[in-house]
């Protein structure tokens, strides 16, 4: 079975470089950017200024997959990348969630980016925390971490 995508629009950012971008949206919550969805998916954003926070879905265009165990950032032991949010992945798609600011045509003004600028964009789906509510979570590996969470950036360990 084969499954294409193809890219609804682009998103930009002030991310030029693997190096020093934040690895998840909480890494720097004021990173602003834009979405420039192109004109043919225009009325596909008809209702979606009412929500604070949406989910960009997109595609890891400077990723490489190495392997199935991965050395993920905040950590130095070789982990299961299903058990890691690496780029790396047989599939690079990712998932970040951004707080929605504005929309002006087909333009979305966003804040929280962790992504490359130019990366393309897949899809986009409204955060509603509802439909979200987990209790009893658990994080793994990275409980260890959890206080260097959001003050690590990127670098080219992926992409080489």
């Amino acid at each position: 079975m084969q499954v294409i995508y193809r890219p609804i629009g682009v998103i930009h950012s002030p991310f030029h470089d693997l190096e020093g971008m934040p690895i998840q949206p909480v890494g720097d919550s004021q990173a602003g950017g834009t979405v420039e969805l192109f004109p043919q998916f225009s009325d596909g954003l008809k209702d979606l200024a009412g929500f604070s926070h949406i989910y960009l879905i997109y595609h890891l265009h400077m990723a490489r997959f190495s392997g199935l165990t991965v050395i993920p950032f905040l950590d130095s032991e070789p982990r299961g990348l299903f058990a890691t949010r690496a780029p790396s992945r047989p599939n690079p798609i990712g998932l970040s969630l951004v707080k929605l600011v504005a929309i002006e045509d087909n333009i979305l003004t966003v804040e929280s980016l962790d992504i490359l600028d130019g990366t393309p964009l897949l899809d986009i789906k409204p955060y509603v925390p509802l439909f979200e509510k987990s209790g009893n979570t658990r994080i793994g590996w990275l409980e260890n971490g959890k206080d260097e969470i959001g003050s690590f950036n990127s670098d080219r360990r992926f992409i080489d």
